[in-house]
């Protein structure tokens, strides 16, 4: 019986994917997704960019693809960035990811986009705590209001469906996007680099 050197393996079972993906601390709903899917199976048909991305992480992918990989990924919901802190981060780490912006570079877009995001949080709690203290000044007349409350809630519901949705979409365009920056054949041999 010949034996071949890890660095030879050219597919990899769903036991030791399994046992791959558990030793890096994978979540229980990839795990399960995972079913009885080998390597290739799990990777040219996964639905979520997010386990994608954790992955490649995980598996050391270089800085300059993981972050084209990011890029690609945030790409997709730009025209959902408010503060333009942002959008340059996703633009120069998509430079970057191309070898077009420096490392000095993107570390000024990571930490721009940081503040623009710690400036929104605020921003978020502080529009939570407005609506919370209006909802206190109108209590009072609150049971007046109860179909409106209902349609409100309604409403809300009908609106995390659609985000839901909206999400489930996002994962899987993410997902093809990094099927193509990053076929299966790049991530067979980072398991194997991994593995050695």
């Amino acid at each position: 019986m010949t034996t071949y050197p890890i660095s030879k393996i050219l597919y990899m079972n769903n036991e030791q994917l399994k046992y791959k993906l558990n030793s890096l601390y994978a979540c229980e709903e990839s795990i399960e997704w995972l079913n009885e899917r080998n390597a290739e199976q799990m990777w040219n048909g996964c639905p979520r960019g997010d386990w994608m991305l954790w992955l490649l992480k995980k598996l050391n992918l270089n800085k300059r693809k993981l972050t084209l990989c990011k890029g690609k990924c945030s790409e997709t919901v730009k025209h959902l960035m408010k503060d333009e802190r942002s959008i340059k981060a996703v633009e120069v780490a998509i430079r970057y990811g191309y070898s077009e912006a420096t490392e000095e570079e993107l570390s000024y877009a990571a930490d721009a986009a940081a503040d623009a995001y710690a400036s929104a949080y605020a921003a978020a709690y502080a529009a939570a705590y407005a609506a919370a203290a209006a909802y206190a000044a109108a209590y009072a007349d609150a049971a007046a209001y109860a179909a409106t409350y209902a349609y409100a809630a309604a409403y809300a519901a009908d609106a995390t469906a659609y985000a839901d949705a909206a999400k489930k979409e996002n994962q899987l365009l993410t997902a093809n996007i990094i099927h193509q920056l990053v076929p299966f054949n790049e991530l067979l041999e980072l398991l194997n680099h991994d593995t050695n």
